[in-house]
């Protein structure tokens, strides 16, 4: 209960802070996913791996199903912009998403090797990497030839909304990484100063810091 607690604590300061200061991002939010989607994704993992969705990943469903991008005008062109890439790693995963990644193709082992489950990921487009969650908290998964999974470094989906949100109000910028928060068009977007990624859009974000 506590930890449920904590999770719904950290999302909840998080959307408050996106809702107030970056409108397009909060707008992004998709609503909770049904229980019975969230039950579905749990019975396909236990059938096909043997554990079911990590409790903490299943309450973060319940509060919200993930992202869908809203349409920016000013974005329309390069589209460099993704509204609901708020997050420090990109977009949360919903359940379908999350297990499209998770679940072993026809003929082939499963590659993770640990019960863990992929729940947000910078790389829409393909997705090779992103950040997982299991028992023993949120680390960095990637997929470049391998899947190669790092040891935890967050304990938990909570202190990792927790760290963001403090980033935000509190600082350091640079504290979840060399990415550093910022806003364009309403939306909160993360970039590195030092080499950007965005092109067309650059001169129109403002660090929060």
């Amino acid at each position: 209960m506590r930890d449920q607690q904590n999770l719904e604590a950290a999302w909840s300061c998080l959307t408050t802070w996106l809702r107030v200061n970056a409108p397009v991002s909060y707008s992004s939010l998709l609503p909770p996913a049904p229980e019975q989607v969230i039950e579905a994704a749990d019975a396909q993992l236990r059938q096909h791996l043997g554990f079911g969705v990590p409790v903490e990943l299943a309450h973060l469903w319940r509060l919200c199903g993930g992202v869908e991008h809203q349409y920016i005008e000013a974005n329309e062109e390069e589209g460099e912009v993704g509204s609901g890439a708020f997050l420090p790693g990109g977009i949360l995963l919903g359940p379908a998403d999350a297990l499209r990644l998770r679940l072993p193709e026809i003929g082939r082992n499963d590659l993770w090797g640990s019960a863990v489950v992929p729940w947000f990921t910078g790389d829409e487009a393909g997705p090779e990497s992103g950040h997982y969650v299991g028992a023993g908290g949120v680390g960095y998964w990637s997929l470049p030839d391998n899947l190669a999974c790092d040891k935890p470094g967050c304990p938990s989906i909570a202190a990792y909304l927790e760290a963001v949100h403090r980033t935000l109000t509190e600082g350091p910028a640079d504290a979840m990484g060399p990415d550093v928060p910022g806003l364009v068009w309403g939306c909160l977007i993360w970039d590195d100063p030092e080499t950007p990624v965005l092109d067309d859009a650059l001169e129109h974000w403002s660090p929060v810091h």
